[in-house]
């Protein structure tokens, strides 16, 4: 019992799951898996398929398109999910720059919780809106 309130307060404090309410925590906590991987690890590859999602607990990660860093990731930021909404390969390799814990959901778990936590699916889109912005104004510069 310690163990699993444990992980509730771990996926408590992600700023993604911050609003989700106890038996949706809980869904999440069955469906996530937390990984611990050194500094250097690739957790995903572009243009490969895609079959996890990934929250970093605590960590920092270089997300890089043909060879070129576009951004850094770090505490509670998420990647992963666009290679499951779409089904298509991923569009950027993804590598820790520091040891690293994050929260490893494979893809029928993730349209599982999706399904059961549609705010969270809502706040996942306008993440995911944000980062269209922000290529966009890049593209413009």
């Amino acid at each position: 019992m310690r163990h699993k309130d444990a992980k509730l307060e771990l996926l408590r404090a992600v700023p993604l799951f911050a609003n989700l309410d106890d038996g949706e925590l809980a869904d999440v906590g069955r469906h996530a898996d937390e990984v611990s991987v050194g500094e250097g690890k690739v957790l995903v590859t572009q243009d490969t398929s895609g079959n996890s999602f990934y929250v970093i607990i605590e960590g920092r990660a270089d997300v890089m398109k043909d060879g070129q860093k576009l951004a850094e990731l770090g505490d509670g930021d998420f990647l992963g999910e666009m290679a499951l909404l779409e089904d298509l390969p991923r569009s950027a390799t993804v590598v820790t720059t520091a040891p690293t814990r994050v929260l490893e959901m494979h893809r029928r778990d993730f349209s599982s919780v999706l399904d059961s936590a549609p705010h969270l699916a809502r706040k996942m889109l306008a993440t995911l809106a944000h980062r269209l912005r922000h290529a966009d104004e890049q593209l413009v510069t």
